[in-house]
């Protein structure tokens, strides 16, 4: 049977993708009605290179939540006749569908494993990021506010970490054999204690003297905290809710021990400079304590800078990915992810370039959205 012409592919690519359609017009929509009412996220609907980036961004995004209703066929579905063949060709037993960007080398459905490879990526990237951030603000702060000994002990271990090429360093730690020296574990529960600690003090500085909040607010900190921590780093969670496969525990406590350095070197910095503005020297003659000062006065003015560093660092987290999957580290071999299946792709680039194309372009594409985003909040926090 003679495959669809593009013009039916894209038609169908399009047709599939109508639940983020509807999503994007929805968000969009009450974005820019209640922009006045949402800060630095509002101010960034004035941005058109800020609006093209979340559009991108936010694509990516519903498609990973959607990725059941969209993908045609699951990602590990294999069809032999349909092995290595052109988009657009019928499925042989199921009526009215199609490999609308065509097989791959198992005869599995590129666009549809395009479409799960989204949940793999923004899986990690964005939450290892975060931690990342936890790790970074909760030793940054104190470093650059007290400075002394402890600024100058924490910076050597910062510049330790960031001498080693980082590549190298991700090929250290994701390497299957690792997992036998217990290294992933001993780093995930260091490395997972912060945001338990982040938050700990971010309460009790806000409400130490509320102690009708500030009592609930430590206890399910702690309670919630050590939960998930539990089942994080240890996969020890009675209840079965927070869990971790041990791959992907590598990749995540990897992507949180590279980027951690770099953060805390950022949030330094900045506190260094904001430490010596007026209203700092206010809340200081007030009385505050300098953890109240530092998360309660010294940060919210540095989310500028921030954000834009985390929209940034997800971009150049998730082509490390990408690498890590292209050179099959890290995830299971049979993963959607972007990486894993550009490696699979290439081999028969010259007589196929059909399965490495999607996923390369759905990798640049959300790098690009990331990058445009990050512009725009530049632009935008400029101007607070």
């Amino acid at each position: 049977m003679e495959p669809l012409g593009w013009g039916a592919i894209f038609a169908g690519m399009f047709v599939q993708f109508t639940p983020v359609w509807i999503g994007l017009a929805l968000i969009f929509t009450l974005s820019i009605w209640f922009k006045r009412r949402l800060s630095l996220y509002g101010k960034l609907m004035n941005s058109p290179i800020g609006m093209v980036g979340l559009g991108i961004v936010l694509f990516w995004i519903l498609t990973a939540l959607f990725a059941d209703q969209i993908a045609l066929f699951g990602p590990l579905d294999q069809v032999a006749s349909l092995k290595n063949k052109v988009p657009g060709l019928p499925h042989p037993t199921e009526e009215g569908k199609y490999y609308l960007l065509g097989g791959d080398n198992l005869g599995r459905d590129v666009f549809s494993r395009m479409v799960y490879g989204s949940q793999s990526v923004l899986a990690i990237a964005p939450l290892a990021t975060l931690f990342a951030f936890m790790v970074g603000v909760t030793l940054g702060l104190p470093a650059g506010y007290f400075g002394g000994r402890m600024d100058t002990v924490l910076s050597f271990l910062a510049n330790l970490v960031l001498a080693f090429p980082v590549i190298l360093l991700f090929y250290l730690l994701v390497t299957p054999e690792i997992r036998q020296t217990g290294i992933p574990v001993i780093l995930a529960a260091v490395l997972f204690l912060f945001p338990i600690v982040f938050f700990w003090v971010f309460f009790y500085s806000r409400y130490e003297t509320r102690p009708e909040l500030m009592v609930p607010l430590l206890t399910g900190t702690v309670l919630i905290g050590f939960w998930a921590y539990s089942g994080l780093a240890f996969n020890a969670d009675p209840l079965g809710v927070f869990s971790m496969d041990p791959n992907l525990l590598n990749v995540f406590v990897s992507v949180v021990f590279v980027n951690s350095p770099t953060v805390f070197r950022i949030v330094r910095g900045i506190t260094m400079d904001i430490k010596t503005r007026d209203y700092v020297a206010a809340g200081q003659t007030r009385g505050e304590g300098p953890f109240y000062i530092m998360l309660w006065e010294i940060l919210p003015n540095a989310r500028g800078p921030l954000i834009v560093d985390f929209c940034l660092r997800i971009g150049y987290t998730t082509i490390l990915l990408g690498t890590l999957g292209f050179f099959g580290l890290g995830v299971s071999p049979e993963s959607p992810d972007w990486g894993s299946t550009i490696n699979e792709g290439r081999k028969l680039l010259s007589i196929y370039p059909h399965p490495a194309l999607p996923p390369a372009l759905a990798l640049m594409s959300l790098v690009l959205g990331l990058n445009l985003l990050a512009d725009g909040l530049r632009e935008q926090s400029l101007k607070d």
